[in-house]
């Protein structure tokens, strides 16, 4: 990735919009993106669209990105539709930046958007059945159903979602691994929760106790409600410029990307923790932007559950294995401690709107480190990663992609 910036960044407000669609969503956040590059729509050379759920949900199967930027006045370039789960918005970096980098154009833009709240809820839901094996759906939920003893805890929880049965699942078996506890993931909850009251384009924004985030609604033992993600809407977006044409304007608030890595797992044991997907491809980005973990000042993990959050503290090497819990509960990953981890939010209280988490995770970092997150910033920011995972596969997610970048100037 060298010498590839991001120029520009642009993201909407994350929630229920019952009047947003996925094209004004779209014009928001590329708007916003280019009025940031101090660029025009029409130096936009290449274009990749990510979106997981509007086929699914409107019936827009095919070239949902050639429409949504139409919409907003993008002609004559091309267009790429991105579908790869919870990553496509990441995956749409990574694809612009290649881009820049083989010479096809000076400037791309990646784009995340999703509408996902709408009135039929059933069918809303039922979008995250098909992002694993759906040829073998029953023989996958009992493997991991496999992995700890069911506590009665579970079959008298009053709300059932898929993916936080896999994610409880996943949760138990590291407690009974490295004794993790229900009151560490109520820390992961309330430090995000906490860390979004001033975000202004969080979906919630009210500071949560562990008191509260215990006693809330059980979803999946051990996760209570505000230790899942929210269904959201929401748009991001990024435009990635090779450095011989930045202006010295530009140059300044320029913000180099130093890796974008994306790779799928192996058929790992689930208790070879350290083949763990994200930590092989995180390994592998650490080795192409030439630093390592102690030199990360802030992370933004896909914490689609409080659980996530701490295994990903783990994969990403904050900690050694079965560590993330204490992490957590020394404030070592609040703002203001050593390694503050999803200063926005994170998807938890942030917003979760699919196709666009990866570029509103870039979209935090890029303001992070360039020092222009008021009360939330980071002191000192150098280095900021992103983990964002998608689907899901065997014991861990379907792919995962990890993206390193650097403070203007270095």
């Amino acid at each position: 990735m060298k010498d590839i910036y991001i120029v520009g960044v642009g993201m909407t407000r994350f929630g229920k919009q019952a009047e947003a669609t996925v094209k004004s969503l779209t014009e928001q956040a590329v708007s916003a993106a280019l009025k940031d590059a101090e660029l025009p729509l029409t130096d936009i050379g290449a274009a990749y669209f990510a979106n997981t759920g509007q086929g699914h949900l409107e019936g827009q199967q095919l070239v949902r990105g050639q429409i949504a930027l139409r919409a907003m006045g993008l002609e004559a370039v091309g267009v790429v539709n991105v579908e790869n789960a919870c990553a496509s918005a990441s995956t749409a970096l990574q694809l612009a930046c290649n881009s820049v980098a083989a010479g096809q154009t000076p400037v791309a833009l990646a784009v995340g958007v999703e509408k996902m709240t709408i009135d039929d809820r059933k069918l809303m839901f039922s979008l995250f059945d098909t992002a694993w094996d759906v040829t073998n759906a029953q023989q996958n939920y009992q493997q991991l159903q496999a992995l700890v003893e069911q506590p009665e805890k579970l079959a008298n929880a009053d709300q059932r979602s898929l993916f936080m049965d896999i994610y409880a699942f996943l949760a138990r078996f590291h407690m009974e691994q490295f004794g993790t506890t229900q009151g560490q993931l109520a820390m992961v909850a309330a430090k995000n929760h906490t860390h979004s009251v001033d975000n202004p384009l969080s979906q919630y924004r009210q500071a949560m106790s562990v008191e509260q985030v215990l006693a809330a609604k059980t979803i999946s033992w051990p996760l209570t409600l505000p230790m899942c993600a929210p269904v959201s809407d929401g748009g991001a977006a990024a435009i990635v410029c090779h450095s011989d044409l930045l202006s010295d304007q530009q140059r300044k608030r320029a913000v180099p990307v130093l890796a974008c890595e994306i790779g799928i797992g192996t058929n790992r044991k689930p208790e070879q923790f350290d083949q763990h997907l994200c930590r092989l491809i995180a390994n592998r980005a650490y080795e192409q932007a030439g630093i390592g973990p102690e030199d990360i000042s802030l992370a933004e993990v896909h914490d689609a559950t409080a659980f996530a959050e701490i295994q990903q503290t783990e994969n990403l090497g904050f900690c050694d294995l079965g560590g993330g819990g204490p992490l957590v509960e020394s404030g070592a990953t609040a703002l203001g401690g050593r390694l503050p981890v999803n200063p926005s939010g994170g998807l938890q209280s942030k917003g979760h709107p699919i196709g666009a988490t990866g570029l509103a995770q870039v979209f935090e970092l890029v303001t992070q480190l360039r020092g222009e997150t008021g009360k939330r910033q980071v002191e000192n920011a150098r280095f900021g990663i992103a983990e964002n995972g998608g689907g899901f596969h065997g014991y861990e997610e379907a792919v995962a992609a990890i993206t390193i970048l650097a403070k203007p100037g270095i």
